[in-house]
């Protein structure tokens, strides 16, 4: 094979696996219309001017469906949700992923399925107090990569956009199975909030939650 074939197959493959990643990603020519909506949504720039309270229940109530005129609406509104953050981790895109649950639960408890919530790096954009470090001092999940914590996680709220990520939601999966490894790979639903705009810390002192500005 000549050095003229192999650079041309390097250039194909190479064009290939960037095409690839951008299909992964919801950018590119070949990204379906909803998912170019779901990238859309993930990269909002604006906070909601109000918040509706979400429990898990109200979570694991929404839809299924991948109708994007039926899931458009849903995704207009503001919500607040409150847990622990039980798992943290940075995510390809930038992102900064919560497994959030109901209950404390203890190191290596399985307990109820989670709620996702993501901070996005526009919202982290220019802060110093949002790094990864200090919002897992906050929230002191037991799953971040890094050491553990002294006390169990801390009740957070979070708040921000209601979104649906319908590659993660269980009933389009093949054969219902996780599309990712570790404890992401269990949720309650493909609904989210992302971006996460607000966050807030429960503050015992004060016996009431107490916002973590950026």
């Amino acid at each position: 094979m000549t050095p003229r074939i192999m650079a041309a197959l390097a250039l194909m493959l190479g064009g290939g696996l960037w095409l690839a990643f951008l299909w992964r990603m919801n950018e590119g020519p070949f990204v379906s219309p909803e998912g170019r909506h779901l990238r859309n949504m993930k990269e909002r720039k604006d906070a909601p001017a109000s918040f509706t309270p979400f429990t898990f229940d109200s979570f694991a109530a929404l839809p299924h469906t991948r109708s994007l005129a039926q899931f458009l609406p849903l995704e207009r509104r503001g919500v607040s949700l409150v847990g622990y953050a039980r798992w943290m981790n940075t995510w390809s895109d930038g992102d900064f992923h919560l497994d959030v649950t109901p209950i404390q639960m203890g190191l290596g408890d399985e307990g109820p399925m989670p709620v996702t919530a993501e901070i996005t790096e526009w919202w982290r954009r220019g802060s110093k107090r949002w790094t990864y470090e200090r919002l897992a001092a906050q929230f002191r999940p037991h799953d971040w990569y890094g050491p553990d914590w002294p006390r169990p996680p801390r009740l957070v709220r979070l708040s921000g956009w209601l979104m649906y990520d319908f590659e993660y939601d269980a009933p389009y999966l093949p054969s219902r199975q996780p599309i990712v490894a570790g404890p992401s790979s269990r949720r309650l639903t493909g609904w989210e909030i992302h971006p996460v705009t607000r966050v807030e810390v429960w503050d015992d002192s004060l016996h009431r939650f107490v916002e973590y500005p950026r």
